[in-house]
């Protein structure tokens, strides 16, 4: 895999505008699509070459990576009737970086094997801002000699990558686990920093100093630095944590495995989302918890 490779984004998102973005810096091809008519504008302004379907891109690009919301839009970007995966398709390998359940990226992965086209389980975390710079992290399976062929792409992506073997699924399993802590962090540290607020602290204050001291975390200090200052615009839209939990509770509950932290903290993002605050970014949920009376 080389810079002359032509690398195909489907879902030019937050993050997956981010990865093209940073691509396209690096000197590589990018042939994008997203079903929004302005991100393929920015995505054109920039160089990068739009397509008008799925298929239509798997024409042009030796890798797609598939940065869409749920296994529903991957199942109709590559198997749908302008899916990328046509007789001809060009395209030979899928990067599958959404967080959806481990079954369907085992599911996937052999619908596309059965069309001659390999899939790399491969979802990623970080948020928009590290996806564009290339810092974020991926968690990977995939068939060895692949995952070499794929190396330099795979490192301009993501500073931090995490291979857990050949099995996919196995990476899909990785992600779920790590946004169980992240959804469950995100609700304490809004329950607390609400808790601040109610009894008469500066928010700014109190969030300073849980940045300073053990109650800090990564999501807490990305997410309630832009709460605080009421901006809710989506990097990470509410709905879609609310999906990633749910798959989290469920894979653990699948396998017998009680997730009471995980369960409340999903009832919360489940009030957000029933307050009508699904497309707001995930953050809203110190909103659900200062609006409760």
């Amino acid at each position: 895999m080389n810079q002359s490779s032509i690398i195909g984004v489907i879902g030019i998102g937050a993050m997956g505008m981010g990865i093209a973005k940073n691509l396209h810096k690096r000197g590589y091809t990018l042939a994008v699509r997203d079903i929004r008519p302005e991100a393929q504008q920015e995505a054109a302004s920039l160089g990068m070459q739009e397509c008008d379907s799925s298929a239509a891109l798997g024409r042009l690009a030796d890798v797609a990576i598939v940065v869409v919301v749920n296994a529903q839009q991957i199942d109709e970007v590559l198997f749908g009737e302008q899916g990328l995966a046509q007789l001809g398709a060009k395209t030979k390998t899928v990067l599958l970086c959404s967080t959806i359940a481990p079954e369907d990226s085992i599911r996937i992965a052999q619908r596309l094997a059965e069309r001659g086209i390999a899939a790399i389980d491969a979802p990623i975390s970080g948020g928009p801002a590290k996806a564009e710079a290339g810092t974020m992290s991926m968690m990977i399976a995939g068939e060895t000699s692949l995952l070499a062929t794929l190396e330099p792409l795979l490192s301009a992506m993501a500073e931090k990558r995490f291979v857990l073997g050949a099995v996919h699924g196995d990476a899909a399993k990785a992600k779920l686990v790590n946004n169980l802590l992240a959804g469950i962090n995100l609700v304490a540290g809004a329950e607390a920093l609400a808790l601040g607020m109610k009894i008469g602290l500066d928010a700014n204050q109190i969030f300073d100093i849980i940045r300073a001291s053990s109650g800090n975390s990564w999501v807490f200090e990305d997410r309630m630095a832009r709460a605080l200052r009421d901006d809710y615009a989506p990097r990470a839209f509410a709905h879609i944590l609310t999906k990633d939990v749910t798959l989290a509770t469920g894979m653990a509950h699948a396998a017998g495995y009680a997730t009471p932290l995980g369960d409340a903290a999903l009832r919360k993002y489940r009030e957000t989302l029933e307050r009508g605050w699904s497309e707001l970014d995930d953050a809203a949920v110190l909103k659900t918890y200062l609006e409760r009376g």
